[in-house]
């Protein structure tokens, strides 16, 4: 079956019948007992508990109940992130197992609860710092677009696992770049929120006062739905602001007409270590940078797969 990338796309695939979230989870799950041992996404993949979460969101659909656009969606969370039906490593030896047993995190219970399918838990960076460590009995990851590239951290595998389609939406955190790095590295989405917008209660800490749980999928849009549910006051996370949460997708309009982007130029277009295969992408005339050789339709390799 041709599977679809996107959180919006699958949606409306399910709605229309062109796909069951069961036929949907169960694809995804062959493509990760293909391609996981390459890529080194997932840690730990929950298949019976996300086939029964994907057949409740089936039933639901038969009843005519629609919980909302995220329902019968397959994702897949950071493993430094707590979850009732599979354990938290941090991809490290020394974390306690019984840290985060027998519960979700705020996040996690909220996309649950939006109708969303858990297929596991993904590689990371350990305790979310550092590199990946070879020496560790964890899955070491790789970039899919090449693998002899980086797939950057320290939520690498929800960057490679989304990009590789293993799943359509997957939770990162950030501390100082560790879901900007992976979205940038693997051609993705991800959104760092604003402090205290989203819940850290069952996250492993690195920086408790700048860490961030946050959305990362194929678009802006999908990364907007995910974030309208995770978004909001929780009074298990003292950090957590009690404000409205505004519609993030009603804003996403596809019409930029009006806006003002800031184009930084020095230290970045005019850098000499700048590859030109990288400066070419843009489609960016300054009048201080000459982009020498743009072509509007560059050639990007495909990744391993989709």
């Amino acid at each position: 079956m041709d599977i679809p990338l996107t959180i919006k796309d699958a949606g409306a695939a399910l709605r229309a019948g062109q796909v069951t979230s069961v036929q949907l989870t169960e694809a995804l799950l062959d493509k990760i007992r293909a391609l996981n041992p390459t890529l080194g996404a997932f840690i730990t993949v929950t298949e019976d508990a996300a086939r029964a979460a994907a057949a409740d969101a089936d039933a639901k659909f038969a009843a005519g109940i629609d919980v909302g656009p995220l329902q019968g969606i397959p994702f897949a969370a950071k493993d430094i992130i707590a979850t009732k039906d599979a354990p938290t490593t941090a991809n490290g030896l020394i974390l306690d197992p019984a840290w985060g047993a027998g519960y979700d995190a705020t996040v996690i219970t909220r996309l649950r609860e939006a109708g969303m399918v858990l297929l596991g838990k993904l590689v990371l960076n350990e305790f979310a710092i550092g590199m990946p460590d070879e020496s560790k009995p964890f899955p070491m990851p790789q970039n899919p677009w090449d693998l002899e590239r980086s797939a950057s951290g320290s939520s690498s595998g929800t960057g490679i696992a989304i990009a590789a389609g293993l799943a359509l939406g997957g939770l990162g955190t950030d501390t100082g770049g560790s879901t900007r790095g992976p979205s940038s590295f693997n051609g993705l989405t991800g959104i760092k929120q604003t402090f205290g917008r989203v819940s850290k209660f069952g996250c492993v800490p690195l920086g408790y006062s700048l860490d961030h749980i946050n959305p990362m999928a194929r678009s802006a849009y999908d990364c907007a739905l995910m974030l309208q549910v995770m978004a909001g006051f929780d009074p298990k996370d003292p950090t957590t602001v009690d404000v409205p949460v505004p519609d993030y997708v009603a804003s996403l309009s596809g019409n930029v007409a009006g806006m003002r982007i800031g184009l930084p130029m020095s230290y970045f277009f005019d850098h000499p270590e700048l590859d030109p295969a990288v400066r070419d992408l843009f489609a960016f005339r300054y009048e201080h940078v000459a982009l020498v050789g743009y072509d509007p339709h560059p050639r990007i390799p495909a990744p391993i797969a989709v």
